[in-house]
């Protein structure tokens, strides 16, 4: 049985219609907003390369917060660009450094506002890599995963909600979870960047986060975009290692990884929208090559559908204000 009588437009008629048969669908509290933290007071820099983004003092990041919380966001990831940069990571590991005081702060001023901390060590170290880095220029992989679940435990105590390792150095997603597990932190939530890329849409984020490595790139440790089985791999190696949640990043030109690992695990699947995906939306937008609205929806809605459950986005406080009117 055809056209005329099966008529698939039926119900695509009226936006009613459209409403009530939508398969997929967005909401607030799937969407978790990205912020930049750097040392000062009453500093709020632009970040040239993303509009309407900025890297934020202490007291100016508890100001955002309060007004992303207001505005319904769930849940912000928090990364720190501190002054003081050494081989060892250690503005990382403080318990009264930057990190560990937005994190504080924050929880103090939104205590109803996740706080979800970035754990890595290329915004802290002099190099910029997300590792230790042996005299022969290599990422030693097994001293960084143990200072890496340092940090972890120092984002724990200074009151995060989650901490989110980013950095893909192997085993480090075990090492996190002993230490937490051994320090009275067994509640907390590892959220994984199990399958993160080496992607050419990270340079506006290294802007924001001055993170860019000194040397060298990160292909080492961060995927080959070509990769899909080896994802369905890491992915389950993070979950086999406690992972609560695991991550998909970029998001945009990863679909098909995403529906593969939906379809793979059962913990909660997080996709990152991530700054070069952000930023060349906004370029379109402000040449009025696009509709930004109708894009923004639409390239979330598509990361949804996918299978992601929860997406983390720059445009998350726009798009949450969109969904609650």
């Amino acid at each position: 049985m055809g056209f005329p009588l099966v008529r698939a437009r039926r119900t695509r008629q009226s936006e009613q219609w459209r409403r009530m048969v939508r398969e997929t669908h967005l909401r607030p509290e799937m969407l978790i907003y990205p912020m930049f933290v750097i040392p000062g007071r009453a500093r709020r820099n632009a970040v040239a390369s993303m509009p309407g983004i900025f890297q934020l003092s202490v007291d100016e990041a508890v100001k955002h917060a309060r007004e992303v919380a207001a505005a319904g966001v769930s849940a912000v990831l928090l990364f720190a660009a501190p002054e003081h940069k050494d081989a060892q990571a250690s503005a990382a590991l403080d318990p009264h450094g930057l990190a560990a005081q937005a994190i504080g702060a924050i929880k103090d001023a939104c205590p109803q506002l996740q706080v979800w901390a970035d754990v890595c060590l290329c915004g802290a170290t002099d190099h910029g890599h997300c590792g230790h880095v042996t005299a022969a220029g290599t990422i030693d992989n097994d001293s960084s995963v143990q200072t890496l679940a340092q940090v972890a435990l120092n984002y724990a105590r200074a009151g995060a909600d989650a901490v989110a390792p980013s950095d893909m150095m192997d085993g480090r997603v075990a090492a996190i979870r002993r230490l937490l597990d051994a320090s009275d932190k067994a509640t907390m939530p590892v959220v994984a960047y199990a399958a993160k890329y080496a992607s050419a849409f990270y340079g506006p984020f290294r802007e924001a986060a001055e993170s860019a490595p000194a040397f060298g790139d990160r292909r080492s440790y961060q995927m080959d975009p070509a990769n899909a089985r080896e994802a369905l791999r890491e992915v389950l190696l993070d979950v086999e290692e406690g992972a609560d949640l695991v991550m998909v990043k970029p998001a945009g030109p990863y679909l098909d990884v995403i529906r593969q690992v939906r379809d793979t695990v059962r913990v909660p699947l997080v996709a990152y929208q991530v700054s070069g995906e952000f930023s060349l939306i906004k370029a379109a937008a402000e040449r009025g090559w696009i509709e930004e609205r109708a894009a923004v929806l639409e390239t979330l809605t598509g990361i949804r559908r996918a299978g992601a459950d929860l997406i983390i986005s720059y445009f998350a406080p726009e798009v949450v204000r969109w969904l609650n009117p």
